[in-house]
């Protein structure tokens, strides 16, 4: 195809995927309501909601934020909503360059991808009323816990891509080794580092830094990276082992000591 075709593709599916997001995004804006009384539920059950008024509640500066934080809220929605149809545009987009053994591995690595992802991101919804609890735990006596709508709003958001995303590391791992990036032998060789460097992982990239994000990000990514290690001992096993698999890069072929020549004279006798 020639470049302004694939330019012209490539318009095209941008603009069915921004159409699609805007359709999410009016979705978002209708069910609003419910969305947002799921995603400040975490914060509602700690005692420090209830400081300043006696029941849940947040603050908000500035005459058009809460427009801002309802557009916000809004966008994510769109954006899971209408997820489906900008997934198949970059699918259909990138597909005619792709083999078919690896159509079937994207595929594969697309269905597992969202359920990872999807995951993640209830891992963290689930802890994060016991994260709030603990880290909003630290105020001083005789002070009020004022939290804008903005920080707590930028607060889940944050852990919930952070979740989902890290719950594909162990994904991207597995498709290393099928591209022959990564091998198996690699992988157990520095496995305990691995997961040392999970925690610390865990540690650094959550919002609070608190034991319990830490330990609920790190723990789950363990256990998906030990099986994408099992995935690709397996793999590697059933695949037959070349005959210069045990040579190191630097050690010589072993050559054949026939004598026979290369090519015969059939019209000489010889």
């Amino acid at each position: 195809m020639p470049l302004m075709e694939h330019l012209r593709e490539l318009r095209n599916r941008l603009l069915i995927a921004i159409a699609a997001v805007a359709v999410g995004v009016v979705v978002g804006w209708i069910v609003f309501g419910p969305v947002w009384e799921l995603l400040r539920e975490p914060y509602c059950s700690t005692v420090q909601s209830r400081q300043l008024t006696g029941h849940c509640s947040l603050t908000y500066n500035g005459i058009f934020s809460s427009f801002f934080i309802t557009l916000k809220v809004s966008l994510m929605v769109g954006l899971v909503v209408s997820s489906p149809v900008w997934l198949y545009q970059i699918w259909a987009f990138v597909t005619p360059a792709l083999y078919r053994t690896e159509k079937r591995y994207t595929l594969t690595f697309l269905a597992l991808a969202i359920p990872l992802f999807v995951l993640g991101a209830t891992v963290s919804y689930l802890i994060m009323d016991t994260a709030l609890t603990f880290l909003l735990g630290f105020s001083l006596e005789d002070t009020v816990a004022t939290i804008s709508i903005d920080d707590y709003l930028d607060y889940v958001l944050i852990m919930l891509v952070i979740f989902g995303v890290s719950f594909e590391l162990p994904l991207l791992l597995a498709f290393l080794n099928i591209i022959g990036v990564v091998s198996h032998a690699t992988i157990a060789k520095h496995r305990r580092l691995v997961i040392f460097l999970m925690f610390v992982f865990g540690a650094v990239i959550t919002p609070g830094g608190d034991p319990l994000s830490m330990m609920a990000l790190a723990t789950p990514m363990i256990i998906l990276f030990l099986a994408a290690e099992l995935f690709m001992y397996l793999r590697e096993k059933r695949q037959p082992q070349s005959e210069f698999a045990g040579l190191s890069d630097d050690e010589a072929s072993p050559l054949t000591h026939d004598d026979t020549p290369l090519e015969e004279d059939s019209g000489s006798g010889r």
